[in-house]
């Protein structure tokens, strides 16, 4: 049995965050219409830039909160929040290109709301995987990298028995857990530290869920993990 929790040290931290997650079984993530995924992408592209109303990119809401919430924890210097990179990314004029049919389909959710969305590999997890602090030992290898970068003590990161899962908390995954076309178990999620866009994060979590079981198959069960319910069983 597997779960996905959120420890305490995290509300402490951040009271009002809210995870959504998709846990799918028996999924297909074999490229078959990379076309498709590339105009998913460009039209979450020009969704995304309907957040984007202040003159400085940093000072719009849906990055300037995640830019504070990463002040307050121990972190790599210069690191972004995943929905940072992605989106600025977009307002310099790059476009996103297309790797697998989750990848793509979450990074267009992740344009089309502003929220960070992720997602791993069921199947490759070394007991259950956890939000949490770092203790600063956790091995953590990322793509394009052959050597370990442990996280920093204080750093909230996701891990599993083996080590970091992503780092900085949504900046940085582990090569260990990526999805790749040959998952067929995977946990997809968003995350939510606004109580304000509690209601986004649950139409965001809706769209993904509707639009990655069309693509990929399966079967798949829908969460929100929060204060009042911090765990959920992802795998039996």
């Amino acid at each position: 049995m597997k779960k996905f929790i959120i420890e305490e040290p995290i509300f402490r931290l951040f009271p009002d965050v809210h995870i959504g997650i998709i846990v799918f079984k028996g999924a297909d993530n074999r490229i078959k219409a990379p076309n498709k995924y590339l105009s998913l992408l460009q039209d979450a592209e020009i969704k995304s830039q309907t957040f984007l109303t202040e003159e400085e990119f940093g000072d719009n809401p849906v990055i300037a909160i995640w830019r504070d919430a990463l002040t307050r924890f121990k972190k790599k210097k210069g690191v972004r929040a995943s929905i940072d990179a992605l989106m600025k990314r977009v307002a310099n004029g790059n476009h996103i290109g297309t790797i697998n049919p989750f990848v793509d389909i979450y990074n267009a959710i992740s344009l089309s709301y502003a929220l960070p969305v992720g997602g791993e590999d069921i199947d490759t997890f070394d007991g259950d995987i956890r939000l949490t602090i770092a203790d600063g030992t956790e091995p953590f290898i990322t793509l394009g990298s052959n050597k370990s970068e442990p996280p920093k003590q204080g750093e909230v990161i996701y891990k599993d028995n083996s080590g970091a899962i992503c780092r900085c908390w949504n900046w940085r995954e582990s090569v260990r857990t990526m999805l790749t076309e040959n998952t067929t178990h995977a946990v997809l999620c968003i995350e939510c530290i606004d109580k304000a866009r509690i209601p986004v994060l649950e139409e965001a979590l809706e769209k993904l869920e509707t639009i990655a079981a069309q693509e990929v198959g399966g079967t798949h069960q829908r969460f929100i993990l929060n204060k009042e319910r911090p765990e959920v069983i992802i795998s039996d």
